[in-house]
């Protein structure tokens, strides 16, 4: 053991410094689901910044120092409150924000968001398409796209509910297939892993394994 230490100590600093690195600075992170689409498509594989928020004790959620302020609209990696497992969703609302939702369009301290209407259709499987309506949603001066598929009988409204300290309203763009703060709660400060910040690269792995080289680098902000 000590002989294989002493000839391998190189690529075993190495190792740990890319753990660390991975654990406390900077991520890649695979989108496995449809909860983000039309902006994050499955097979897409993002960079996310690890202090965008925190410092943390590297593999826990253990917080040494906050590096700067979650804001609305960010694309944000977390842990869920519900069962730990990572899950990636837009932040809607901060700490001390009312919100609630009303035939899927939000208010947020009284002020409705704007929505741009535009028809759309959404692959789900092999040969199977729902129609998809497809809306630029602004909340509080941040516009992005958002998804929902009329034909599907889902919850549609909530609240008003009052976001706690330090907590976070999360929501998947794509609002009728996404387990958000709607099912799993706010999700606290101390989850948060970072901010994803562009699509590094992608490919459809629902369908032919083809690289979508225009998502390439596509910015998320």
């Amino acid at each position: 053991m000590k002989a294989f230490l002493r000839d391998n100590k190189g690529f075993l600093a190495f190792l740990l410094l890319f753990g660390v690195f991975r654990t406390a600075v900077a991520d890649w992170n695979p989108i496995p689901s449809s909860s983000m689409r039309p902006n994050l498509l499955e097979g897409d594989v993002v960079f996310v910044n690890r202090l965008a928020y925190n410092v943390k004790v590297p593999l826990t959620d253990v917080v040494l120092a906050r590096t700067g302020e979650p804001r609305r609209g960010d694309v944000v990696t977390f842990t869920s409150p519900e069962d730990g497992t990572r899950l990636i969703k837009r932040l809607i609302a901060l700490p001390g924000d009312r919100v609630e939702m009303r035939n899927e369009r939000l208010v947020i301290n009284g002020v409705e968001s704007d929505y741009l209407l535009q028809e759309a259709a959404q692959e789900l499987a092999a040969g199977t398409t729902l129609q998809a309506r497809r809306i630029a949603e602004t909340v509080d001066g941040h516009q992005h796209r958002i998804q929902v598929l009329p034909q599907l009988v889902v919850p549609r409204d909530f609240g008003p509910v009052i976001v706690p300290q330090d907590s976070y309203l999360m929501l998947g763009d794509n609002r009728d297939m996404s387990r958000d703060s709607r099912y799993i709660g706010f999700v606290p400060r101390h989850r948060l892993i970072g901010r994803a910040e562009r699509i590094l690269v992608s490919a459809d792995y629902l369908g032919n394994w083809m690289p979508r080289t225009e998502r390439f680098g596509m910015s998320l902000r």
